[in-house]
């Protein structure tokens, strides 16, 4: 049986921690592990996942559920309740289902304090990685068997019905995924027309039906060129000679989307270099498999500017085209001769030190899961058998995961981030008492996750921005510091710090409180928005450069409307605790925030959201960033404008529900049939809230508090519905905690606003 480990590094003499490796969940296979009941139940889920896959896409991250539950004991003593048709809901009943889901949620805390939770959706995320393994000859050792069957079985989990993968679980099947899931099922030992339910010819099909992978979009074309299914004359140049230019170019590295930038640092590398894996037999099956035409045949100058429809999202604007075309037509050609070739010797240079500083930032967990396998690549390009390759394969455990889907690649794990919502759906339910031991655990947590300095030396050379006192997306270690995390671990320390030490332990020092608060004044822009990872300092025409065809926004750095709020609601806390601490600023800083939400509110009420599916998500974090700033319904048009959003889109059952395509066509799409998705349902009920529903009409706040309780499962769980986050618009994440945490915060904060009668009266 599978297990996940936490908060352990081993004995890698390539493995080390700011921290002690207080965050880390790696999974782990025990041959002899688990009584055959409880093997009969782990075949079960997985038999129940695959049965209704296309009823319910996401997983519900059942073994890591079976395994806390078994280690805590724990068992659900609270009768469940319902709310019949006609009947009012009680303080009774709502406390009851309440604790129910907080007795649940505390059972799920690992014993370092975190909730650990599965975070995946894309199906772009793992073949990469076993591609670069495949290259470097160690697929094997660090994929042994049941790894390879765990990581087919997601495969074959989330194979759509006409035979291809779509960019995530939810989409419909795109030529990039498809190609790259199928590559990777031969890589783990399937034949041609291998794979279960004839998953291998059917993908194939696909494919070729399409006109074969030639059709890919670019980041496919580079990674197929990688590993020797393309031809790097048919890409799209991607030039070192870029990490050179002077800051006072128009477009620097600096001024880019830290994860675009850190994307194509080490895709330069593997481009300048022309880098080709070994060509082996299975290279060469694979390039009569995926192409229409004989492989020495093709004309790869002519294939640069294919893209398969299905995949094409955002379209490359003229003035890309003309860039490209430019620099492959007389650049690239210029800087593989004499002299200009030293050029390009000394651009690989520079390339690769930034390479080599940006691993060694993120303890080579790497920004994310996208750029970790190219990162990897690029150190054993450069030296097959040195410590940089090494130390990339020791962090390789901290982004795999194990669901009843299968092994999947996390984006790099987000344990900080559900670790900050779950705390404060505990505090919320004022069921301290019940939850000491738990509190004072995640408290210890997210106080010891608090990055201690900023990345070293000169980082602002590096182009890296201050990351002293902010928390990142999953542990310390990562190292990234983003604004919505900082800010929501900033609240949970400020609730924290008005607490009792024998509750929740040792208070934070007000010194750490400082600086986090720098941290998140560092981030405003001048419109009062407040920005991920880094200051919004690239100007907006620099996206009409975007190279990714299935993303937007990503070329630069932006202001969202989560972050914002979250950061107003972190500040009004800290000015709580501290009034005098840099007060001017800090006034300044809400001020220009309220004003930035206020102005990015849609005609119809609503916010569009950045990280998370969509109007619903963003309405949910703007009426509460609103309303910590002191906005109501009755000197806000905003916030009323936000609270008639949400009560026109309410669904007949009482809930709410959104669709994905929202986010895509950024206009407001219903769940198909109206139906409800209880995540949403817990947002849009905080939302109203905060907005002040309670005081003028509470029946739609009854509604959706009825819906939440008659949906808990026995144990006090919630069903799994459909995924809630997204990145770049146009690419869906999986957080299975959600569903836990959200309803349970929903109901918290519906029985503390929300008057309701007892029946002992």
């Amino acid at each position: 049986m599978w297990k996940l480990k936490i908060a352990e590094g081993g004995n890698d003499p390539y493995l080390y921690s700011t921290n002690n490796f207080l965050g880390r969940q790696t999974w782990e296979f025990d041959p002899n592990a688990g009584t055959p009941e409880e093997r009969a139940k782990v075949e079960e889920a997985r038999q129940n996942y695959y049965k209704n896959r296309f009823h319910v896409k996401p997983s519900s991250d059942l073994l890591w559920q079976m395994q806390s539950i078994k280690e805590k004991n724990f068992k659900q003593t609270i009768p469940q309740v319902k709310i019949k048709d006609g009947e009012e809901i009680t303080c009774e009943k709502a406390t009851a289902a309440l604790r129910r889901g907080v007795h649940l949620l505390s059972a799920l805390q690992a014993s370092d304090g975190h909730w650990p939770a599965a975070n995946d959706g894309p199906m772009f995320f793992f073949p990469p990685l076993t591609m670069a393994l495949y290259i470097t000859g160690h697929l094997n050792t660090v994929f042994p068997a049941e790894h390879r069957k765990e990581i087919l079985r997601y495969i074959y989990c989330h194979q759509n019905e006409d035979g291809g993968w779509g960019l995530h679980i939810e989409g419909h099947s795109i030529m990039f995924s498809t190609a790259l899931n199928y590559i990777c099922m031969r890589l783990l030992g399937e034949g041609p027309d291998g794979g279960q339910d004839n998953a291998c010819e059917r993908a194939r099909k696909w494919i070729l039906d399409r006109g074969g992978v030639t059709t890919i979009p670019s980041w496919g074309k580079t990674w197929l060129s990688i590993f020797g299914l393309f031809d790097w004359s048919g890409c799209h140049p991607i030039p070192p000679e870029f990490w050179m230019l002077p800051s006072y170019f128009p477009i620097h590295p600096a001024k880019m989307w830290c994860y675009c930038r850190v994307t194509y640092l080490p895709m330069s590398y593997l481009y300048g270099r022309k880098f080709v894996g070994p060509i082996t037999p299975l290279i060469l099956q694979l390039r009569e498999e995926l192409h229409i035409e004989p492989y020495h045949k093709i004309n790869w100058r002519q294939k640069r500017h294919l893209c398969a429809k299905e995949d094409l999202y955002y379209p490359h604007t003229l003035l890309q085209m003309l860039l490209w075309d430019s620099l492959y037509t007389f650049t690239e050609p210029l800087l593989s001769r004499w002299p200009f070739n030293k050029l390009r010797e000394k651009a690989l240079q520079i390339t690769m030190y930034l390479i080599h500083y940006e691993d060694e930032c993120s303890r080579y967990i790497t920004i994310g899961c996208v750029e970790k396998p190219l990162c990897m690549l690029a150190c054993w390009a450069e030296d097959p058998t040195g410590d940089y390759f090494k130390k990339h394969l020791a962090r390789i455990a901290d982004i795999l995961w194990i669901g009843e889907d299968g092994m999947k690649v996390q984006s790099f794990g987000s344990q900080v981030w559900d670790s900050g919502f779950a705390i404060q759906a505990l505090l919320a339910s004022d069921l301290t008492d019940e939850i000491r031991p738990t509190l004072m655990k995640g408290h210890y947590f997210i106080k010891h996750s608090q990055v201690k300095d900023n990345p070293p030396g000169d980082f602002k050379r590096m182009f890296r921005h201050i990351s002293k006192g902010s928390w990142t997306f999953s542990d310390q270690d990562h190292g990234w510091q983003l604004s919505d995390c900082t800010a929501e671990s900033l609240k949970c320390c400020l609730y924290f710090s008005k607490m009792r030490p024998e509750i929740v332990g040792e208070k934070m020092e007000p010194e750490k409180f400082y600086d986090a608060v720098n941290v998140l004044l560092s981030l405003q822009s001048e419109n009062g928005g407040l920005a991920g990872w880094e200051p919004a300092t690239g100007g907006l025409w620099i996206e009409w450069l975007n190279p990714v065809e299935f993303l937007e926004d990503i070329v630069i750095e932006h202001e969202y409307v989560e972050c914002t709020a979250s950061t107003i609601q972190a500040l009004v806390l800290f000015s709580e605790y501290d009034p005098e601490h840099r007060k001017e600023e800090i006034e300044k800083c809400i001020s220009k925030a309220v004003q930035f939400l206020e102005n990015t509110q849609k005609p119809d009420g609503s916010w569009y959201a950045a990280w998370g599916i969509c109007f619903i998500y963003a309405t949910w974090f703007a009426l509460g960033g609103l309303a910590a700033a002191g906005k109501t319904y009755n000197n806000c048009l905003a916030v009323r404008k936000g609270v008639n959003f949400l009560l026109e889109i309410q669904t007949d059952d009482g809930g709410w529900g959104e669709s994905y395509l929202s986010c895509p066509n950024k206009v407001y799409t219903p769940l198909e049939g109206k139906r409800s998705n209880l995540v949403h349902t817990a947002m849009a009920l905080m939302g109203l809230i905060h907005g002040g529903q309670a005081k003028r009409d509470p029946k739609p706040l009854h509604r959706a508090a009825k819906l939440l309780i008659n949906s808990q499962l026995p144990d006090g769980d919630f069903p799994q519905q459909e995924m809630i986050g997204v990145f770049k618009m146009n690419c869906m994440l999986h957080y299975a905690s959600y569903r836990k945490y959200f309803p349970t915060w929903a109901l918290a904060e519906y029985r503390k606003h929300v008057p309701l009668p007892s029946k002992s009266i």
